[in-house]
């Protein structure tokens, strides 16, 4: 259940920095849609704007595929544990391409990486010093 209420878009049209920034997730997404993450946040502006602009820049091109970029968000949700942007993100990398095989292989792939983090870091295991920058094996 939310702690926050969910800022609707007449509420949205009567704060100038919100319509604008509803508008421009809507134009930069090509959808009408606005999810409730930026519902939520829209009750202070100056945040919905900050996370807004940063996930823009942060999610937009350069030199990592738009594939790519989901699927390491969607890897760091699950490891913080959050269902929304799971589901989110999965939806968003579905929208890019992404398959059913390629959607198991991923999730196949942060199960593996789960086990042996805590394998590695229950045993306290030192890095080597090949895997240090500017150090080859």
């Amino acid at each position: 259940m939310a702690t926050v209420t969910l800022v609707s878009d007449a509420e949205a049209e009567a704060d100038p920095r919100v319509r604008a920034i509803f508008a421009d997730i809507r134009a930069t997404r090509g959808s009408d849609f606005i999810n409730n993450f930026w519902r939520g946040l829209a009750h202070d502006p100056a945040l919905l704007e900050r996370t807004w602009t940063s996930l823009k820049a942060v999610m937009g091109p350069g030199t990592l595929d738009p594939l790519t970029k989901e699927l390491v968000y969607i890897a760091v949700s699950i490891a913080n544990g959050c269902p929304y942007c799971i589901h989110s993100h999965t939806a968003a990398a579905r929208a890019k391409g992404l398959t059913s095989a390629q959607h198991g292989e991923f999730l196949a792939v942060v199960g593996m990486a789960n086990q042996t983090n805590a394998l590695v870091t229950g045993m306290q295991i030192p890095v080597d010093s090949a895997f240090q920058v500017g150090k080859s094996p």
